[in-house]
């Protein structure tokens, strides 16, 4: 309860900072924004039971971006003093006189701004402390060590607990807010036998403290993936189906969000330049983006703009249907902002509604990939190779980890070349997905 009400004179107080901010900006000029985020929270990391460091943090900041006909000043400070605040609006005005004028520059239009932002029930703060997070990532170490004596050493295990306040205000009316909570725990092991040694990880993550997973069941969970590991083999260079495992199968799809965000569209610096309202996907894959989503960890009532977000298809029955414009890229392409300045809010993407084991058993013989390397990926070209540990699967059944191996082919290949897609979904990130099963690409690991 104490917590609750030290936050909401917190938010108060910096809501008030951010009102005489634009009735002193609006004394100077008549176009300007003012973004004020603050951050408290706790860092503890742990290796084999010791204390290695705690942190609390308190951090925010003052963004006041001014806008003198065509040309832009941007100035932050964490200073929030009325006379902190006048000498960064004249600093401001100053930077903004010797800015280069582009019409392109400017506050969004009034119409996609967000003059009433939705609960999106991000918020539960909780009263907790350094000592019983403590006790939190020894305990998940204690675990993982129980669980096989081929556990010889950690990595770490961290939690982390904060809450963020965010407040936005722009001298066409908008003054909006809205506070989120975001925990997580991680924890790291390292694992040996007679012929190998090997680390792995597991995480979870959440809005809430009560919904993270059980801090045994985590120590548990990673000493069974490092475990796994141990004892594994290389394997010939080969083209072979793919399987990328739904913890990294995000990022299979992150690539699609460079390669629709506005500035690589306006510049012509991607492979996808004559995309939209083209297909890229099989027929059955949408891709949908859902920021109101309650409790999601991407969501967010309005854009690093104050522009409203909405619910909207990236991609509809396999058709690219949007780019990821902010107001500024938007101009440039004659079109209006999608509300993804700073990002994207909650990517769910379709599945087939079967089964991981299901999904082996679809591939019959290939690899299945845990983990990715590198970051060999040319946006320009859709050009694809990175580095990958696995598992041969062999006849529908895991059979043995693989490891220096490279998967490598081209985006728009790869993304055509989705057979299925299971639906055991990770939703612990922005793009929420099962495991994708990929027809065939490039591997190489021992050359023949």
């Amino acid at each position: 309860m104490q917590l609750i009400k030290e936050i909401e004179k917190e938010e108060s107080l910096l809501l008030n900072t951010v009102k005489k901010t634009l009735q002193l900006a609006l004394n100077q000029t008549t176009s300007v924004e003012v973004y004020i985020k603050k951050t408290i929270g706790i860092s503890v990391n742990v290796r084999n039971s010791i204390l290695e460091n705690a942190e609390f943090n308190s951090d925010g900041a003052l963004y006041i971006t001014v806008y003198n006909k065509f040309s832009k000043g941007t100035v932050s400070s964490k200073d929030f003093s009325i006379n902190s605040i006048k000498k960064m609006l004249e600093i401001a005005m100053h930077i903004s006189k010797y800015s280069s004028s582009d019409f392109f520059s400017g506050l969004p239009n009034i119409k996609l701004l967000c003059f009433n932002a939705k609960n999106l029930d991000l918020f539960y703060p909780c009263e907790f402390d350094i000592k019983k997070a403590i006790e939190f990532c020894i305990l998940s170490e204690k675990e993982a060590f129980k669980f096989d004596q081929r556990i010889i050493h950690s990595e770490g295990s961290c939690f982390n607990s904060h809450l963020t306040i965010n407040i936005f205000g722009n001298s066409l009316g908008m003054l909006e807010k809205y506070k989120s909570t975001r925990y997580s725990m991680y924890n790291c092991m390292i694992a040996q036998d007679q012929y190998s040694m090997q680390r792995d990880f597991d995480y979870s993550i959440s809005r809430k403290i009560d919904d993270l997973e059980d801090v045994k069941i985590l120590g548990q969970k990673t000493a069974k993936r490092v475990i796994s590991r141990l004892n594994s083999k290389k394997i010939s260079t080969i083209k072979s189906p793919i399987i990328f495992s739904s913890e990294i199968s995000h990022s299979f799809f992150s690539h699609l969000v460079s390669s629709i965000s506005g500035d690589n569209v306006y510049q012509k610096s991607t492979f996808l330049i004559d995309s939209l309202e083209k297909k890229i996907f099989p027929d059955w894959l949408n891709i949908e983006e859902q920021p109101h989503l309650q409790k999601g960890l991407g969501s967010k009532p309005f854009d690093n703009e104050g522009v409203s977000t909405n619910n909207k298809f990236i991609i509809q029955n396999g058709i690219l249907k949007t780019w990821l414009l902010n107001t500024y890229n938007a101009r440039k392409l004659n079109l209006e902002s999608t509300g993804n300045c700073g990002g994207i809010h909650n990517w769910l993407v379709s599945h087939n509604n079967i089964s991981f084991k299901k999904l082996l058993e679809k591939m019959y013989q290939g690899v299945l990939i845990i983990e990715l390397m590198g970051q060999g990926v040319d946006i320009v070209s859709g050009n694809y190779s990175r580095g990958a540990v696995g598992f041969w699967v062999e006849k529908g059944m895991i059979s043995y980890p693989v490891n220096e191996i490279t998967i490598s082919g081209n985006l728009k290949n790869m993304w055509r070349n989705i057979l299925n897609i299971s639906s055991d979904i990770d939703r612990r990130n922005d793009i929420q997905c099962g495991s994708i099963l990929v027809s065939e690409m490039q591997i190489s690991g021992i050359s023949s």
